[in-house]
C-alpha cells in the first residue's frame, strides 16, 4: 500500500504541476519545502548533520539558514523535474549555463568517450536535457531499480523522454554496455557522491571516511575515455549553472583497485570543492560518512 501511494503521489507530481503557471509552482515548492523543514524530520535532520561537516565552522544559526535553503533547493529540483517535460528546446538551452564545458566537448571531438561524474547536486535531469538539447549528444546513464517497479517505469519514461539511454542498475550488468559505449567514443553519465555497496571505494570527504562508486573511474581505466567532475548549482535566476573540472587521469602505475582509490580520491575533492561553493545545493539527505552508518536513513533523489 505504501508502494502504492509514492506511486500515485509521483504521478500526481508529473501530471498536476506540470500544469500550473510557473510563478505558482515555484511558490508551492517553497511552501512545502518550509513546511517540510519546520517539521524536522529525518531527511532534514540528515541534512543537517551533512551540511555540519562541509560547513564545519557555521554556528546552530546558520547551519538552519542552510538546511532551510537545502530543502527549497531540493524541492526547485522536484518542481522542475514536474514541469521539465513541458519546456520547450529553447527553454532548455537557456536554462543552464556551464562553466568549463569545453573539457566536455574537446573530449567528445577526440572520439575516445567521456565519462561525467557528477553528485545529488542541482538538478542532473535538467542538466542531461540541455546536453541532449544544446549540445545535440546521445548518453547513457543508470537509474537504480525503485519499488514498486511502476515507479521505476515512471522515472525511466520521463528521462528517456529527455533523450537519456537509461540502463538498469544491476549488480555488474550494465558495466559492460556502458564500457562499449565508451570505446565508440559515446558519453556516459553516472551520479557518484555516494556508495554503501561492497563495491564502494572508500574516500576522504572533507576530513572523513566516505565510501563513492568504483564504476566512473573503472570505466574510464579500462576504456581509455576521459573521467570529468561535474558539479551544479542554482543562483538567483531560473537558469541552472554548472562547472566542469580537469580530466581526472589514469595513474601510470599500481594495481587496478590503487588506481581506482586514487581516482575516485580526486573525483570525491572536485565534489568536495563545488560542494563546499554551494553547500545549500548538495542534496544529500541520506547518510553518507562511514561514521553514520549506525543511524537511521534519509531520503534521496533517484
Amino acid at each position: 500500500m505504501r508502494e502504492k501511494l509514492t506511486d500515485a503521489l509521483y504521478g500526481l507530481g508529473w501530471s498536476t504541476v506540470k500544469k500550473l503557471p510557473e510563478p505558482v509552482a515555484v511558490a508551492l515548492g517553497q511552501r512545502i519545502a518550509d513546511q517540510a523543514w519546520k517539521r524536522r524530520g529525518k531527511g532534514v535532520l540528515r541534512l543537517e548533520a551533512n551540511l555540519a561537516r562541509v560547513v564545519p565552522e557555521a554556528s546552530p544559526g546558520r547551519l538552519a539558514e542552510l538546511s532551510r535553503a537545502g530543502m527549497r533547493s531540493y524541492m526547485r529540483y522536484w518542481m522542475e523535474s514536474f514541469r521539465l517535460p513541458t519546456w520547450s528546446r529553447e527553454r532548455i538551452r537557456g536554462g543552464v549555463e556551464i562553466k568549463d564545458v569545453h573539457y566536455l566537448v574537446d573530449g567528445l571531438a577526440s572520439g575516445r568517450g567521456v565519462v561525467l561524474a557528477l553528485p545529488h547536486m542541482g538538478n542532473y535531469d535538467l542538466a542531461g536535457a540541455w546536453v541532449t538539447t544544446k549540445l545535440e549528444v546521445p548518453f547513457t546513464t543508470v537509474a537504480e531499480r525503485l519499488k514498486p517497479e511502476s515507479l521505476y517505469d515512471r522515472f525511466v519514461a520521463y528521462r528517456e523522454g529527455l533523450g537519456m539511454d537509461v540502463l538498469p542498475h544491476e549488480g555488474g550488468a550494465a558495466f559492460g554496455t556502458l564500457a562499449r559505449r565508451l570505446r565508440a567514443g559515446g558519453l556516459v553519465a553516472l551520479v557518484a557522491d555516494r556508495d554503501l555497496s561492497a563495491s564502494g571505494v572508500e574516500v576522504s570527504f572533507f576530513g572523513e571516511s566516505a565510501k563513492m562508486p568504483a564504476g566512473p573511474a573503472r570505466l574510464a581505466a579500462q576504456t581509455g575515455a576521459l573521467l570529468l567532475p561535474v558539479t551544479l548549482w542554482y543562483d538567483e535566476s531560473p537558469v541552472m549553472q554548472g562547472r566542469v573540472y580537469p580530466p581526472v587521469e589514469v595513474p601510470e602505475s599500481g594495481t587496478r583497485d590503487e588506481r581506482t582509490a586514487v581516482m575516485a580520491q580526486q573525483v570525491a575533492d572536485a565534489f568536495a570543492s563545488g560542494i563546499a561553493e554551494h553547500p545549500e545545493d548538495w542534496h544529500m539527505l541520506q547518510r553518507l560518512w562511514l561514521a553514520d552508518l549506525d543511524h537511521g536513513p534519509g531520503m534521496e533523489k533517484p
